[in-house]
């Protein structure tokens, strides 16, 4: 029972992915991504080693149609999967295994891509998209927060959602935002207030890291 929204910014060439689950700490097993690479949710019986090969086939540079189809291939257990992936290109793919539960699926938009298992109707994936595809001039962090709000707005998953993360990455081999609400009741509301104070800090975080002199003493 777990919603997810995986793109790449046109304006910036940022990646990222959004997700939240009926589960605990789903930023510790569903979303993948690395600067310049590409993006993996992987989620549905989730294998998180599903995440790091992804990544690893789009370094070697595999597009996001040939990933997903060497993931499924060489996974003994695909039937129970369900992966997404977004490319350095922006290019979307995704696999949804014959076992995965009712009500699950995939919606793709250009550079995004919605998937979702267990949901409570067929309007959550295409709210995804739409809430996103809305707010073309915001930052990518944003527009991720914005697509999972608007399908948990119409309908959700078939359960309570408990957890929900945000992560981005931008120009470094750290992610630029790796926001996570473990466990709450209405983890959706926290992660945006999370992020609303993250905001101001995004490039004092990565200027520590890459340039410390420049702070002063």
């Amino acid at each position: 029972m777990t919603f997810s929204l995986i793109a790449r910014c046109a304006r910036t060439g940022q990646l990222g992915i959004a997700t939240t689950t009926s589960g605990i700490a789903v930023g510790s097993r569903v979303p993948w991504a690395a600067a310049h690479v590409g993006a993996v949710a992987t989620q549905h019986r989730t294998d998180p080693r599903l995440g790091a090969r992804g990544v690893e086939l789009l370094r070697s540079g595999c597009t996001a149609e040939e990933t997903v189809a060497a993931l499924a291939a060489s996974t003994p257990d695909h039937q129970w999967r369900q992966i997404g992936v977004v490319d350095a290109e922006g290019r979307t793919a995704f696999f949804h295994g014959a076992r995965v539960k009712p009500r699950s699926g995939a919606v793709q938009g250009q550079g995004v891509l919605a998937l979702g298992n267990i949901l409570a109707n067929d309007d959550v994936l295409p709210a995804m998209v739409a809430g996103f595809d809305a707010a073309s001039d915001a930052p990518l962090a944003e527009r991720l927060i914005r697509g999972l709000e608007a399908g948990e707005a119409a309908g959700g998953e078939h359960g309570a959602i408990q957890s929900a993360a945000l992560y981005v990455v931008a120009e470094e081999s750290f992610p630029y935002v790796d926001l996570r609400v473990d466990r709450g009741a209405a983890p959706l509301e926290e992660l945006r207030a999370l992020w609303k104070v993250y905001l101001p800090e995004l490039d004092l975080y990565v200027r520590r890291a890459v340039d410390p002199e420049s702070m002063g003493a």
